[in-house]
């Protein structure tokens, strides 16, 4: 586990690489965040943002999706996915938004994970893009990336989540996610990591175990 000093200069390195960023599920409101985040479950961000360009076009309200026919709803999102669960729960969620929640998409973490389709990753994507509230999303990335780094050991999303949580300062739990995102876009590629150019590599516990006397 990385002491103080060394987790802040990983995010110093962060903040300077990739400075401020900004959710890649392209939306215009709570709802259509929600949805989007539902959708990019084992699926691109590319992908869901040319799936939803239309959705939302044809969909402009959680009442649209809540009456919603399932298997044209199906036919819509076939593209990312897993659909018929999707699509189901895409449906349920937004039954429950407005027979629960007025039409509205709550801030409550306790409230986002009863909706059908939302754990904890869609909850805090919701409560840190839209509301601001310190949130720390755990995808893929941050998962394979703070691990390699040395941040956790933990495979399990939401002990990672926990864990993040006492290493990290609050004012970083939200980009911490998208800068990762866009680090492991770019440079620390699961399949081909770039280690060579990599700005985290002296940081790294991955690299340094595969290249002793390397730092």
């Amino acid at each position: 586990m990385k002491n103080k000093e060394q987790v802040n200069e990983v995010l110093k390195i962060l903040d300077d690489v990739y400075g401020p960023t900004k959710c890649y599920l392209n939306h215009q409101n709570p709802w259509q965040l929600l949805i989007a985040t539902i959708l990019s479950a084992q699926c691109t961000d590319d992908r869901v943002n040319i799936v939803t360009k239309d959705l939302f076009e044809k969909y402009t309200s959680i009442k649209d999706f809540a009456e919603a026919s399932l298997s044209e709803l199906e036919n819509d999102i076939r593209s990312t996915g897993f659909y018929h669960n999707k699509a189901k729960n895409i449906i349920l969620c937004c039954q429950k938004l407005l027979t629960d929640f007025n039409g509205e998409v709550p801030q409550d973490i306790d409230k986002l994970t009863s909706l059908a389709g939302v754990g904890r990753k869609t909850a805090n994507v919701i409560r840190g893009n839209i509301y601001g509230i310190p949130s720390i999303v755990v995808d893929t990335h941050v998962k394979r990336i703070s691990n390699l780094i040395g941040f956790t050991k933990s495979q399990d999303p939401v002990k990672i989540e926990f864990e993040l949580m006492e290493i990290l300062p609050q004012d970083h739990w939200i980009s911490y996610n998208t800068q990762v995102i866009a680090h492991g876009r770019k440079i620390c590629i699961a399949r081909r990591p770039q280690c060579h150019i990599c700005p985290l590599s002296r940081l790294c516990d991955d690299y340094i175990r595969k290249s002793p006397g390397a730092v």
